[in-house]
C-alpha cells in the first residue's frame, strides 16, 4: 500500500510538472524564433546589397554570418535583460540608473566583440579559411561599436515597455477585482437593509393579529419561519431564477392573504419561456409589499395584484400593479423601492429600467427590465 502510495505522488507530480515544462519549451522556441527572424532579415539585406555593389556572397555566407551576429546578442540578452529590471527606471532614481546603464551599454558592446570575433574565427575556420583572432576583433571595434551601444538600448527599452505594460494590466485587473468587490459589499449592504425591513414590517403585521384572531397568526408565524430559513440558504446569491423568486414570492402572498383574506386578489400572468432566466434576489417581494402598503392596505374596498412577467426581444420585463391610489403628487420611494432601484443599478448599471406610473384604470404600475439571461 505505501508503494503504491509513493508511486501515486509521483505520477501526480510528474502531471503537474508538464504544463510547467511545456511553457518553458514554449518560451525557449519563441526567444530562439525571435532571435534567428531577426538574423535572417539582416542576412536578406546582406545578400541583396552585397550583389548590387559587386561583392556577391552566396546566401549561405550571408545567412551564417547574420546569425552569428544575431545569436551572439541572444546570448547576452539574458543578462541584459537581468540588468534591466534590477537597475529599473524610475523618477526618484533616473539619473544613477541612466549613468549604470551608459556603463553597461559600453561594457556590453566590447563584451559582444569579444564573442563576436571568436564566434568569426571559428566560423571561418570551418570554412576551410582561417585566420587569427586580431583580425577579426580589430574590425569590429571600429564597424560596430556604435551600433552595439545602441542594441543594448534598445534590448533595455523592449524590456522596460514590456514591464510598464505588465505592470498596467496588473494595475487594471486590481483594479476591476477591488471594483467587483466594492459593487458586491453595495448589493449585500442594500441586502441587509432589505431583509430587517421585510421582516419588521411582517412581525408588524402579525402583532395586529395577535389579539384579534390568534389562529391567522399563529399560521403567519410559521410561514414566516419558512420565509426566513428560505432568506438565509440564499442570502449569499444575488440573482436567483424568477421560478425560485415566484415560489419565494407565494410564501411571501401566503402570509399577506392571511392577513387580508378575501379582500385581496392577485393574478399571476407569467409566460412559460422566462421562468428559467435570472433576476435579482428578492426583486419582486419588495414591489409587491410596496402595492400591499400603499395600494391595498389604505383602500376599503377589494386590492388587486397583478404580477406579470415577458420576454421583450433581449430584455425582460417585469411588472407589478395595484388598484389602489397610485402616485401623489410628491411621491417619496421607500426603502423596498429605493433599494431595489439602487441594487438594479448595482448589478445593470446602464442595461436596465425601472419605472412607476399610474395606471389608466388607478392604481400603481412598477415595470422593471433587465437583460433576458438564462442560468447555465
Amino acid at each position: 500500500m505505501r508503494l503504491r502510495s509513493i508511486t501515486e505522488k509521483i505520477i501526480v507530480a510528474k502531471m503537474q510538472s508538464h504544463p510547467q515544462k511545456h511553457s518553458w519549451w514554449w518560451r525557449g522556441l519563441a526567444f530562439a524564433g525571435f532571435w534567428t527572424l531577426i538574423g535572417l532579415s539582416f542576412a536578406s539585406q546582406f545578400y541583396i546589397s552585397s550583389a548590387k555593389f559587386g561583392a556577391s556572397v552566396s546566401w549561405l555566407q550571408a545567412v551564417s554570418w547574420a546569425l552569428g551576429d544575431w545569436y551572439v546578442w541572444a546570448a547576452l540578452s539574458a543578462p541584459i535583460i537581468w540588468l534591466a529590471r534590477r537597475f529599473h527606471f524610475d523618477r526618484s532614481n533616473w539619473l544613477p540608473t541612466a549613468g549604470i546603464h551608459l556603463l553597461a551599454g559600453i561594457a556590453f558592446s566590447f563584451v559582444y566583440i569579444f564573442l563576436r570575433a571568436w564566434v568569426g574565427q571559428w566560423q571561418s575556420s570551418i570554412a576551410g579559411h582561417p585566420v587569427r583572432f586580431s583580425e577579426t576583433f580589430a574590425p569590429l571595434i571600429f564597424k560596430t561599436l556604435h551600433f552595439n551601444f545602441m542594441v543594448y538600448w534598445v534590448i533595455l527599452s523592449i524590456v522596460h515597455a514590456f514591464d510598464y505594460y505588465r505592470k498596467f494590466q496588473e494595475r487594471e485587473i486590481r483594479a476591476s477585482e477591488l471594483e467587483k468587490r466594492l459593487v458586491q459589499a453595495r448589493l449585500q449592504t442594500l441586502q441587509m437593509q432589505l431583509n430587517p425591513h421585510f421582516l419588521f414590517n411582517t412581525l408588524n403585521a402579525i402583532s395586529t393579529l395577535v389579539h384579534k384572531n390568534p389562529d391567522a397568526a399563529d399560521r403567519m408565524i410559521v410561514r414566516l419561519s419558512d420565509l426566513l430559513r428560505y432568506t438565509l440558504e440564499s442570502s449569499n446569491a444575488q440573482e436567483v431564477t424568477l421560478k425560485q423568486e415566484l415560489s419565494f414570492l407565494e410564501q411571501y402572498l401566503d402570509i399577506v392573504q392571511t392577513r387580508f383574506g378575501d379582500r385581496l386578489q392577485v393574478k399571476q400572468d407569467i409566460e412559460p419561456a422566462v421562468l428559467d432566466a435570472k433576476i435579482p434576489n428578492l426583486l419582486l417581494q419588495p414591489l409587491v409589499e410596496n402595492a400591499v402598503r400603499h395600494g391595498i392596505e389604505p383602500k376599503a374596498g377589494k386590492g388587486i395584484i397583478q404580477i406579470s412577467a415577458r420576454r421583450q426581444h433581449e430584455q425582460l420585463e417585469l411588472e407589478v400593479r395595484d388598484n389602489g391610489a397610485g402616485l401623489s403628487a410628491n411621491p417619496r420611494e421607500g426603502v423596498g423601492l429605493s433599494n431595489t432601484r439602487a441594487r438594479l443599478e448595482q448589478l445593470y448599471p446602464h442595461a436596465h429600467g425601472f419605472h412607476l406610473r399610474n395606471g389608466a384604470e388607478g392604481g400603481l404600475i412598477v415595470t422593471v427590465q433587465i437583460p433576458f439571461l438564462i442560468t447555465a
